[in-house]
């Protein structure tokens, strides 16, 4: 693999490191501090989320990502 896409693969993957934790930190706060059952993020770059409450009060996150080559 060349320097190039190596470079452009690390970026990948720092864009969904970035997101994930977006996600279990500042949506999962403003998720529990406003007390919501229901809540669908998107990013408009294809990353997506859906967060729900569970029977035991946890937060379910149901995410998914798109890479675009």
């Amino acid at each position: 693999m060349d320097t190039v896409a190596t470079h452009e693969a690390d970026s990948e993957a720092v864009k969904k490191a970035n997101w994930s934790s977006f996600l279990e930190t500042t949506v999962a706060d403003f998720f529990t501090g406003h007390k919501l059952e229901k809540m669908t993020i998107e990013d408009g770059n294809g990353n997506k989320a859906k967060f729900s409450r569970t029977k035991d009060n946890g937060i379910k996150i149901e995410q998914s990502s798109t890479t675009i080559l």
